[in-house]
């Protein structure tokens, strides 16, 4: 039974959904609900691809870290990728008023200005800029169905 509880345990703790929020002008931002009971407290914000920004839980954030340590330093193109990835992370907090605050160096990354929107991908969340996430999430059925073709190559099937 308690196999079974584990595994829909890490279905409930997969973000998903897509929500929008305004930044202050302090760069203070309000954390969804839904992601700050799966989040905690605690949680590491980060540079991420295409523009945002990547939230990991601590659990997830210490995974991926410890994957990392296992690249060759040898490689420098696996250098370059670290110094991006942790040089910009933050651990942050969420305060009271279930906001956080995102350092200046995260919000010239992700150009985050005031609209501000949450994509919950998996095992992260993104932070993008309203206008750079309608831009990129804007695909064509053509192109769904392309990248839907190429995801069946690598095994995944929707």
């Amino acid at each position: 039974m308690e196999a079974r509880g584990e595994k829909w345990r890490e279905v409930v703790d997969m973000f998903i959904g897509e929500f929008e929020h305004n930044i202050d002008d302090k760069g203070r931002l309000i954390m969804p609900a839904k992601f700050r009971e799966e989040l905690g407290k605690e949680f590491v914000v980060t540079k991420g691809l295409d523009g945002c920004l990547f939230v990991y839980s601590l659990e997830e954030w210490s995974r991926i870290e410890s994957k990392m340590q296992e690249t060759p330093m040898t490689s420098k193109e696996s250098r370059k990728f670290m110094r991006f990835f942790f040089a910009g992370a933050a651990n942050l907090e969420v305060d009271r008023q279930g906001r956080i605050l995102l350092p200046l160096n995260l919000r010239e990354h992700a150009g985050l200005k005031k609209e501000v929107v949450f994509a919950g991908v998996s095992t992260r969340i993104e932070i993008w800029s309203k206008d750079k996430w309608e831009d990129s999430s804007a695909y064509s059925e053509d192109e769904m169905d392309e990248i839907a073709e190429d995801m069946a190559e690598l095994g995944i099937y929707i």
